[in-house]
């Protein structure tokens, strides 16, 4: 099963272009897509799941033609979109058994045992007589990837799945996530937390801009952040004056001041340590490329 994306270009009215000849191959397992919010995410999402056709360039999933073959391919995927929704008055087991109908299966029975099944996988068995309207926002995202998967896809696309969940929700979602990958199935995670890639996809890309900037393994990209993440100790006058300078990952209080973690090829003026990069600290750094007015590392504070 493979993705191959080439030359892929969208734009909308008024010649604003949300993607730019974006070229991508993608291969079973976790695939990150990751990126600041209006980087074109969701537009190439959205293309991949037939739902909007490109302006330009050639998609084929596992050899098919994505404009010449959408009913068979539609047949392929599973999509979790960012704003999932239920009907209110369906208990849980009643809207995946609605969602298995929809994707095909006929028997009763088969869909049932089927329901069952998928409800213990995601953990929301005990919910089953629950109105779905009523669950909790984890366990409507929870109830989005059984809906996903009740028809067995063999492609599986998540847009911006862990938004607005607690931790202890994020970490179960993720999990959820890395086991499906390892599945003889794509699954693409489109995100811009970075916590969501490192800890469950072997391959990525960041897409800025509607561009693809860097398309390798996470590790790869902590590896071109070698030597350019520091911690320093700041008095509260040297943290605002790194703070205007220098893309800050972290603040925390000690004893001596402020323990600042940030990036960058130099910090003269200060006492700095060098510490080990993970994949947080690559990406702003990666990203302090492509931002001249500084928007992509505003956003950070909000992750």
């Amino acid at each position: 099963m493979r993705i191959e994306i080439h030359g892929l270009s969208k734009r909308y009215r008024g010649n604003m272009e949300a993607l730019k000849d974006v070229n991508l191959d993608i291969g079973s397992g976790m695939f990150g897509l990751l990126g600041p919010n209006g980087a074109g995410k969701t537009t190439l999402m959205r293309i991949l799941v037939t739902l909007m056709k490109p302006t330009a360039g050639q998609v084929t999933i596992d050899g098919l033609d994505l404009l010449k073959k959408r009913k068979e391919i539609r047949r392929m995927l599973g999509y979790l979109p960012q704003e999932f929704s239920v009907f209110s008055r369906l208990k849980t087991w009643e809207f995946l058994d609605y969602a298995a109908r929809l994707g095909g299966i006929r028997s009763r029975k088969q869909r049932l045992e089927k329901v069952d099944r998928m409800l213990e996988e995601v953990g929301l068995f005990d919910a089953r007589e629950r109105k779905a309207s009523k669950l909790s926002g984890g366990m409507k995202r929870r109830l989005g990837i059984a809906q996903t998967l009740i028809s067995d896809p063999r492609i599986m696309v998540v847009d911006e799945p862990t938004v607005g969940l607690d931790p202890e929700e994020r970490l179960r979602f993720r999990n959820i996530l890395a086991d499906l990958s390892r599945k003889d199935m794509i699954v693409i995670l489109s995100t811009h937390i970075v916590g969501d890639i490192s800890s469950t996809c072997t391959d990525m890309a960041v897409l800025n801009d509607g561009k693809i900037v860097f398309n390798g393994s996470p590790e790869s990209l902590v590896e071109s952040a070698r030597d350019k993440v520091w911690r320093v100790i700041a008095s509260d006058y040297e943290l605002d004056e790194l703070k205007q300078n220098f893309p800050v990952i972290s603040t925390v209080p000690s004893e001596r001041g402020w323990e600042v973690r940030l990036v960058g090829s130099d910090v003269p003026g200060h006492q700095v340590e060098q510490v080990e990069p993970n994949l947080e600290d690559a990406y702003i750094c990666f990203m302090q490329e492509f931002s001249d007015d500084g928007n992509v590392l505003a956003e950070h504070d909000s992750w």
